[in-house]
Formats: structure tokens, sequence, C-alpha cells
């Protein structure tokens, strides 16, 4: 058996279509790390303002001075500090952006002449302890990794697409039948197909979180996201975690939404016997809950964001309400994510296993 998996591991990572999409998804998560990182911008509103390195030093720098657990007189301070100094012409001062810090305390704080709202912490926040620091750069490295997870779900079809489909009268599937039996290579396929979606997402998710520990430090994992910059929609996200709580959920979500997209596409790999079809069947249905009328009034909603594509973009499942006020409903994309792959591999195994070669 062993054998036999790593066979169909050199199978499918020898796929010069896999290569070919694995590349490219190397290349996108290149391209969008280098884009954010120059793109970034920040002004101290006492003249100095750079983007790039020179963005995130400022921002550290900013966030270093108010650091530590956000007080009324922290918020204070940065009011005054960041207070503008020049005619907005009627634009709400809660869309401004000088830098990360600014731009958090205005989105909660500021009323429209970018002043003071009277709020205090607990009005805004209640009685969470809210931890502030240096946040933009991991928070962008997570809206970066939603993008990734999605293509990381076209790249495991693209895997997984020809395990069984292309098999259906090739000479090794009539060889490795006759050696090994239909449901050994069948349980060999599985296995290989289920490591190998692990180990894309396994690689894939340590090369983004190396590189922001690179680009931006450890600074901030252990900040609350509650105090974000607007624009960013983990902002939205209704609980006081951790930066590094919210990766540690992102990528969770994302070993559950591999094994779903296998389970789905080794169902259709089985079914199909065409390599195309089985490709565009597996893709039509992970993208198939974007066309859903459920909106999240509907009691449909908890089922659908428990979907596969749900489970990349993540906000949606981390923005429902928690459990008993502990555990978060994100939670239940484990069991879901189960639920889906053995499904997947049962019918999948019994109908490769049922095939008669010719």
């Amino acid at each position: 058996m062993k054998k036999l998996i790593q066979f169909e591991l050199r199978k499918i990572f020898a796929n010069r279509l896999t290569q070919t999409a694995m590349l490219a998804l190397l290349l996108l998560s290149a391209l969008l790390g280098i884009s954010t990182y120059q793109n970034m911008y920040a002004a101290d509103g006492t003249g100095r303002e750079g983007s790039g390195q020179e963005a995130v030093e400022i921002d550290k720098s900013i966030a270093e001075k108010y650091a530590g657990i956000l007080t009324d007189e922290k918020v204070l301070q940065m009011m005054t500090d960041f207070k503008p100094t020049r005619d907005l012409h009627g634009m709400n001062p809660a869309y401004l952006y000088l830098n990360s810090v600014q731009s958090a305390v205005f989105r909660r704080f500021s009323d429209l002449n970018g002043s003071w709202n009277g709020l205090s912490v607990s009005d805004v926040f209640g009685r969470e302890e809210i931890k502030i620091g240096y946040t933009y750069g991991w928070l962008s490295t997570s809206q970066n990794i939603v993008k990734i997870l999605i293509a990381l779900s076209f790249v495991i079809v693209i895997m997984i697409a020809p395990v069984f489909s292309g098999e259906y009268g090739g000479l090794d599937s009539i060889i490795l039948t006759s050696k090994y039996g239909k449901t050994k290579c069948a349980a060999a396929k599985i296995i290989a197909s289920v490591l190998s979606a692990l180990i894309v997402t396994t690689v894939i998710s340590a090369i983004h979180f190396v590189c922001a520990l690179i680009l931006y430090g450890r600074d901030g994992l252990d900040c609350s996201i509650l105090f974000a910059p607007a624009g960013f929609v983990e902002g939205y996200i209704p609980f006081n975690i951790t930066c590094g709580t919210l990766l540690k959920y992102q990528f969770l979500l994302a070993y559950t939404g591999a094994i779903s997209v296998t389970g789905i596409t080794l169902l259709l790999s089985a079914v199909c016997k065409n390599q195309t079809t089985a490709s565009a069947a597996s893709a039509a249905i992970y993208i198939f809950p974007v066309i859903l009328p459920v909106t999240e009034a509907s009691p449909l909603y908890r089922v659908v964001v428990l979907l596969p594509l749900y489970h990349a973009q993540f906000v949606s499942l981390m923005s429902i309400e928690q459990i008993n006020g502990n555990a978060l409903y994100a939670l239940f994309a484990v069991p879901a994510a189960l639920a889906i792959t053995g499904i997947g591999i049962i019918c999948s195994r019994r109908v490769f296993a049922g095939h008669q070669v010719a």
C-alpha cells in the first residue's frame, strides 16, 4: 500500500497541469505580498510620510506610542494628535487615512467634524479589554490569504480531478488493478489525494506566515482585531480575538476547506469519465454558494456558510455569534468538512472499485 500511495503522489505532482497551477499560485502569492507591502502608506501628521518599508516603520512607531490596553485617555490623546488640520470638504473623517492607528480611532470615536464623539471605550467595546499595537501588516496578510485560499481550492481541483477520471481505460489502471486489486488502488488514490491537498495547503500557509513574519515582525500578533483601521473586514468580526488567534482560525479553515474540496472532487472524478468534465463540475459546485439567494437572516445561512467556499472566505463563518458564549460557530466547519470529505471518499471508492476494467 505504501508504494501505491507514493506512486499516486508522484503522479499527482508530476502532472504538468498541476505543476503549472502550483507555479501560478506561487506567483500570485508573491505578487500579492509584494504589491501589498509596496503600496502601504503612512503619515505621522507632523510631516513624516512614506510608503513600503517606510510606511511600516512609521506605523510601528506610532503604534508603539499608544501600545497596550486601550483607555479613554489614549483615545482622547489620539483624537488630539490626529485632529484634521485642513478642510475635509464634507468627507466623513471616519474615512480619513493617515496611518493605521489614526484610522482605527477615527472609525470608532470621531464625529463628523473630526473631533471626539463623546463615546468611551466601554461604550464602544463593552467590557472587552482591547490591546492595541501594530496590526496593519497582519490584517493585510489575512486579507491576502483569503484570495490565495480561494485560488488554492481551484488548484486542488486541478490536482485531484484526474485521479479517477484519468484512469478509466488507462494502462496504469489495468496493470495496478491486476496486481493489487481495485479496492487497494482506490484507497491509495484517495489517501494520496488527501495528502497532496494537505501538503500544498501547509506549504502555502507556511510561506505566507513566514513572509509576513519577516516583513512585519511579531508586533501585533497579540493585539485585538477590533481596533482595526477602516477597510478591514476583520473589524466586522464581533469578537475580541487577537491577530494571532485570527490567523489560527484562518489556517484551520484553510485545511477544512482543502479536504472538503478534495472530497467533492474525488466523487466527481470517479463519476465523470473525462478529466475536463470532472474539473469543471468540481469548480462549479465550489462557487455555487455565491449564486444562492440566501441572506444572513435566513435559517439556511448557517448551513450555506459551512460549504468549502466560505471556509476560504472565513469572515462570514467568524462573524456568526458564539456558541453558548464560548466557542465560535466557525468550529462547526470541522465536522462539516469531515462529513463532506467522508461522503466523497466513500462514494468515489465504491464507484471506482465497481468500474469494470476492460
